[in-house]
């Protein structure tokens, strides 16, 4: 009895720890089962090289692979398609390359088998820099099948037999089998191959061309010329020509009319044209009118009237206006420049003289040049009661004055603003012009009387021309 006790007593002790041996063995075998199973995958993954039967020679098959050569290898422009998915998402890589290895072997009907193994690498680019570097990828088959059958492609053309392409495909199927490409689920090995992971930071040089994908050229003939007959198409362009022909000339016979017509209109003789762009057209024939426009070269305007140094011309309706006489090109018959009875007898220069030369501030109160630095020339009359010093004269004066000084002026033109020049005498004043005014004057942009509308006078009627005086006009701005 006191057996019995002690053999329940021990089977009800062992019994848990039988059970929790068997629980351990079996979650065991799981595990074993799981890791086999990944195991078969991952060497399936791995499976190659792809291989393919061919009843060519090995001397034929090596020559074809050598035109195939710059297909082997190169970039790839996605991933998606030729790798399988690894550890990453394939988009989290960039810059993949791949390089296929080719071996040919001889088989004993005298054909030859071709095993292709590809590897694929690529940039994988991790949120960490450290972990960034270059990985193998494993191929997902395309890049050998389709290498495989470039071969076959070109072993058929070289052999020029028609049939030979399918031949080749039925002769792969004799020989070795074409192993499939592997399941795009399959995961590639958790370690990377040795040696593939450690080029992290070090981006390699290669340069290898795109693999050529076999072109088919078929020549296309329009469908206009296939379905009409030649001679239809001779006629069709036939008349085609002819009607172009019939429209050039409508339109040389229109271009004539024309012409004849433009040759026949009467052309008024009373019209003036602008000489320069920027010639002022000014209200009335005085020093000190108002400016209406600047006209363009080339404008021409009907003339209503002129003297020795105004033209009074229409400007459009009833608005009229005074061009100086110098600017502008007179009708046939009349010139353009004053008769030499209306110029000033003695020479300018020889009625005037320059007294002082001196840098400051403008002296006046005129936008322009309010408080900047000006070049000052004080002028005197040689003899005080000349009758010929006049407004013309002093305007005479002060253009050769502004030709003389330009170079300086112009060298000068970081520090002064502008010219003034001041005749000291009881009938004077004062004429101030700045610096860019001279420039486009001496340039031949502006004409006499636009330089003159240009300049500040004070005051103004000391420089007043008269209408039978004779020089440009100006006036206050």
């Amino acid at each position: 009895m006191t057996r019995g006790r002690t053999e329940a007593a021990t089977s009800s002790f062992t019994r848990p720890l039988v059970h929790a041996a068997l629980s351990a063995f079996l979650v065991a075998a799981s595990v074993a089962a799981v890791l086999l199973t990944t195991l078969v995958q991952t060497g399936s993954a791995q499976a190659g090289p792809y291989e393919r039967t061919f009843h060519q020679p090995k001397s034929a098959v090596e020559k074809a692979l050598k035109e195939l050569q710059p297909a082997m290898s190169g970039r790839l422009p996605v991933l998606d398609g030729f790798a399988l998915t690894g550890d990453h998402p394939l988009n989290r890589y960039q810059r993949a390359y791949y390089q296929s290895a080719v071996q040919v072997s001889s088989i004993a009907s005298g054909g030859s088998v071709v095993r292709v193994s590809t590897k694929v690498t690529a940039w994988y680019a991790d949120s960490i820099p450290s972990r960034s570097g270059y990985q193998l990828l494993i191929s997902n088959g395309r890049i050998e099948s389709d290498l495989l059958d470039q071969l076959s492609d070109l072993l058929a053309t070289s052999a020029g037999a028609t049939n030979s392409g399918g031949n080749s495909s039925g002769n792969s199927s004799e020989g070795f089998p074409v192993t499939a490409p592997p399941a795009v689920s399959a995961k590639r090995p958790a370690t990377p191959e040795k040696g593939v992971a450690d080029l992290a930071g070090a981006e390699p040089a290669i340069s290898a061309p795109m693999p050529r994908l076999p072109e088919t050229r078929r020549t296309f003939s329009p469908s206009s010329e296939q379905g009409l007959p030649s001679q239809r198409l001779a006629e069709t362009k036939n008349s085609q020509n002819k009607a172009a022909d019939q429209a050039a000339a409508s339109l040389q016979a229109e271009a004539a009319n024309l012409e004849e017509v433009l040759k026949n209109q009467a052309h008024p003789k009373n019209l003036v044209a602008i000489k320069k762009t920027g010639t002022p057209v000014v209200a009335s024939p005085s020093l000190e009118a108002k400016t209406l426009f600047l006209a363009t070269a080339h404008d021409e305007f009907e003339m209503l009237d002129f003297n020795g140094d105004w033209v009074h011309v229409r400007i459009s309706g009833l608005s009229r206006g005074w061009v100086w006489r110098t600017s502008l090109e007179m009708p046939e018959g009349i010139s353009d420049v004053p008769s030499a009875s209306t110029k000033v007898a003695p020479v300018a220069v020889d009625l005037f003289l320059v007294s002082r030369e001196e840098t400051a501030p403008f002296p006046g109160d005129w936008d322009p040049l309010r408080g900047k630095n000006v070049k000052i020339i004080s002028v005197q009359k040689i003899q005080e009661n000349e009758a010929n010093s006049g407004a013309q004269a002093k305007l005479e004066f002060a253009k050769s004055l502004l030709d003389q000084n330009y170079a300086e002026l112009a060298a000068k033109s970081q520090e002064l603003a502008g010219v003034v020049l001041i005749f000291d005498s009881v009938d004077g004043g004062m004429i101030a012009i700045t610096l860019p005014t001279v420039q486009q004057w001496k340039a031949g942009r502006l004409t006499d009387a636009a330089l003159w509308h240009r300049c500040y006078f004070d005051p103004p009627e000391t420089f007043s021309v008269s209408s039978s005086a004779g020089s440009g006009p100006a006036g206050n701005h």
